[in-house]
């Protein structure tokens, strides 16, 4: 049950830290600045939300409703988004630094991740049937059985993915990123 409804409301410079924010609902609203770093943000719901050079680092997102969300300019590690809830699940991504994040098992279609830094994050399993990764450094990220049909991965570097082990059905890849496709052979390219 929503304990607490916020709508279309700008929070700025704000500072959740080791806060609860359980059962809140939050819609249409702004977060600009705000410090999320090891909050509660479970059993929540945000939807038509924007965060804007926010720290969410650490934040606990378990059943938390994420539904047509931007982050811009975000620091967002360690999070494990596997856990929020799958319904209506949508978010962008632009500027971010993303790390030590889990999207294992998440639906995560058409998402776009732009300009974005997504080291040691983990995309086991996950479905990201026609996602964009426009300029993205992927370094260490796993791709183990990870649908990712259609996804367009040309701007972006540092990935490696064994064709093997995951559907790479008209994925796009620049000729630089061809290495990044054969690293499981352990041969040189020059």
């Amino acid at each position: 049950m929503i304990e607490n409804l916020q709508e279309d409301k700008i929070f700025e410079k704000e500072n959740f830290t080791d806060k609860i924010m359980c059962n809140s609902e939050y819609v249409s609203c702004q977060f600009i600045s705000c410090n999320f770093s090891n909050s509660d943000l479970s059993d929540s719901e945000f939807m038509d939300c924007i965060f804007d050079s926010c720290n969410l680092s650490l934040a606990k997102v378990l059943n938390t409703k994420i539904k047509n969300i931007q982050f811009i300019k975000c620091k967002i590690t360690g999070i494990d988004f596997s856990v929020c809830n799958d319904f209506l699940f949508s978010c962008r991504f632009k500027e971010c630094i993303i790390g030590y994040c889990t999207f294992w098992s998440r639906k995560l279609k058409k998402t776009i991740f732009k300009d974005c830094s997504l080291k040691d994050s983990d995309f086991s399993e996950a479905d990201l049937t026609g996602t964009q990764f426009n300029n993205c450094d992927l370094l260490n990220s796993i791709f183990r059985n990870t649908i990712l049909e259609k996804v367009d991965f040309r701007s972006s570097f540092n990935y490696s993915i064994n064709p093997e082990l995951n559907n790479i059905k008209k994925a796009k890849f620049s000729i630089q990123g061809l290495p990044g496709l054969l690293s499981k052979y352990d041969i040189i390219i020059e």
